[in-house]
C-alpha cells in the first residue's frame, strides 16, 4: 500500500525518483507522499462538508423554512466568515506554544462537527426566534472552530509538505471536492428545495458533521515532526508582536495590502446574484445551481491555478483580479447595452462558472503566495496577522452594499470590477516568492 502511495504522489507531483524536501526537517521526507494524500482528503471532505452547510446557502433557506425572522439572517455571513478570521491572532500564539500541532486541527474539525449537530437538532425542534437564536450560538462555536483549523492547518502544511509541492496539494483538493460538490449540485437540482421537509436540510447538516469527524480521524494521523516553539508566550503580548509585523516587515504589508485589494473579487458574488434575479424569469440561480456552478469551476480551473501557483503565485493572483475585472465590466456593459445573448439565462450561468474560475483563482495564489514567503519560523504569525487583518475589511467592505443601494446592482459591479483591475495592477509590483524548480 505504501508503495501504491509512493507511486500515486510521484505521478501527481512529478517527483520520481528525487524526492524534494525543501525547507521541511530531513526526518518528514520519507513521510511526504503519506502526509500529502492524508492532507489531502481532510481538506477534501472539510471543503465539502462546508459547502452542503453552507452559510451562505443552505442555511439562510433554512430560516426561511423555520420562520426565523430576518435580522437574524443578516448575521449569517459576517459571522461565518469574520468569525474564522478574527480570533486567530491568539490562536496562532497558542499554536506556537505545541511542537506537534496537528491535534489543534483535530480539535477544530471536532467542533465543527458538534456545533453543525447542534444546528441540525434546532432545525427538527425549534423555530422563529429560538431557532435563530441557537443558530446563531452554533454558528459562532463553528466559525471559531474553523479559525482554530485554519491557522493550524497551513503551519502543519508547512511543515509537512515541501515547497514547490504546496500549490498541488491545494489544486486537486479543490478539484476533487469542485466534483463532489457538483454531484450534490445536481442532487439538489433534482428536487424542490423550497418545499422540502426541514429533515432534508437537517440531513445536510447531520452529513456534515460526519464529514467533519472523519477528516479529523483522517488528519491525526499526519505523521508530523515536533516543531519550533519560539514566540508563543502570552496570547495578548504575542498578539502585539505579531501586529507589528505590518510596520517592521514591508514585504508582508504589501501582501497585506494585495490581499485587501482582492477583497474585491470576494464581495462581487452577491451582486452578480442580483443582477441575474432581476434580468432573467427563471430559478437558474437557485441553491442547486449555485453549487453545481462552483463544483464546475473548482473541478475545471484548480489544477491550472495549482500548477502555475507552483511557479508563479504572483502572477495567479493577478490573471485571476484581471480576469474578475473584465468580467465586471463586460457584465456590466451587456445589461446596459442589453445584450440578450448574454443576459439570457444559460449567458449568466457562464458569467457566474467564470466568476468562480477567477475568485478560485485569487483564493488559491495569495494562500501559495504566503506559505511560500513565510518560513517555520513565521509562518503561523503570518497566517494570524493577515486573516485578522482581511476579517476586519472584510467586514468593513461589506459597506458596498450602500453603492448598491444607491445606485443598484450593476453599479456596484463596475466599482468592484475596476477594484479588481487595480488589484491586479499593485499585485504585479510584489516580490516573486515561487520556487520553481
Amino acid at each position: 500500500m505504501k508503495f501504491t502511495t509512493e507511486q500515486l504522489y510521484n505521478r501527481i507531483t512529478g517527483d520520481e525518483d528525487a524526492r524534494v524536501c525543501k525547507d521541511i526537517p530531513d526526518a518528514a521526507c520519507n513521510d511526504q507522499p503519506h502526509n500529502f494524500f492524508a492532507y489531502l482528503w481532510a481538506n477534501l471532505l472539510g471543503k465539502i462538508a462546508d459547502e452542503i452547510t453552507s452559510a451562505k446557502l443552505v442555511i439562510p433557506w433554512l430560516f426561511g423554512l423555520l420562520g426565523v425572522p430576518a435580522a437574524f439572517t443578516g448575521f449569517i455571513v459576517p459571522i461565518r466568515e469574520a468569525g474564522v478570521l478574527l480570533p486567530q491572532l491568539a490562536v496562532a500564539a497558542a499554536v506556537r506554544n505545541l511542537k506537534i500541532r496537528k491535534f489543534v486541527w483535530v480539535i477544530g474539525a471536532v467542533l465543527s462537527a458538534l456545533s453543525l449537530l447542534g444546528m441540525a437538532w434546532a432545525a427538527v425542534t425549534l423555530e422563529g426566534n429560538n431557532a435563530g437564536w441557537i443558530f446563531i450560538l452554533m454558528l459562532v462555536i463553528f466559525s471559531l472552530s474553523r479559525g482554530i483549523c485554519s491557522v493550524s492547518a497551513k503551519d502543519v502544511l508547512g511543515k509537512t509538505v515541501s515547497k514547490s509541492r504546496r500549490g498541488a496539494l491545494m489544486g486537486w483538493s479543490a478539484s476533487l471536492s469542485g466534483i463532489a460538490i457538483l454531484m450534490v449540485g445536481i442532487w439538489m437540482s433534482s428536487f424542490d428545495l423550497g418545499d422540502s421537509s426541514l429533515t432534508v436540510f437537517a440531513g445536510l447538516l447531520i452529513s456534515g458533521a460526519v464529514l467533519w469527524i472523519i477528516a479529523a480521524v483522517i488528519f491525526a494521523r499526519i505523521e508530523e515532526q515536533p516543531g519550533a516553539t519560539e514566540g508563543g508566550g502570552n496570547a495578548l503580548e504575542v498578539a502585539i508582536k505579531q501586529l507589528r509585523l505590518l510596520v517592521d516587515d514591508a514585504e508582508f504589508r504589501r501582501y497585506v495590502l494585495a490581499r485587501t485589494l482582492l477583497l474585491s473579487v470576494a464581495l462581487a458574488p452577491p451582486f452578480y446574484v442580483l443582477v441575474a434575479q432581476k434580468n432573467t424569469e427563471s430559478g437558474l440561480m437557485g441553491l442547486g445551481a449555485l453549487i453545481i456552478a462552483n463544483g464546475i469551476a473548482s473541478s475545471i480551473s484548480a489544477p491550472i491555478w495549482g500548477y502555475m501557483s507552483d511557479t508563479s503565485s504572483k502572477r495567479v493572483m493577478a490573471i485571476a483580479a484581471v480576469g474578475a475585472g473584465i468580467l465586471a465590466l463586460f457584465t456590466c456593459s451587456a445589461i446596459w447595452l442589453e445584450w440578450d445573448l448574454v443576459t439570457h439565462e444559460i449567458g449568466f450561468a457562464i458569467i457566474f462558472l467564470l466568476l468562480n474560475i477567477m475568485h478560485g483563482g485569487v483564493r488559491l495564489g495569495r494562500k501559495v503566495y504566503l506559505m511560500d514567503m513565510a518560513t517555520g519560523e513565521n509562518r503561523a504569525s503570518y497566517v494570524a496577522v493577515s486573516n485578522t487583518i482581511i476579517g476586519v475589511m472584510m467586514l468593513a467592505g461589506g459597506l458596498i452594499g450602500l453603492v448598491g443601494d444607491k445606485f443598484g446592482a450593476v453599479a456596484t459591479l463596475l466599482v468592484l470590477g475596476i477594484l479588481s483591475l487595480l488589484a491586479a495592477f499593485y499585485i504585479m509590483t510584489l516580490k516573486d516568492v515561487s520556487d520553481p524548480e
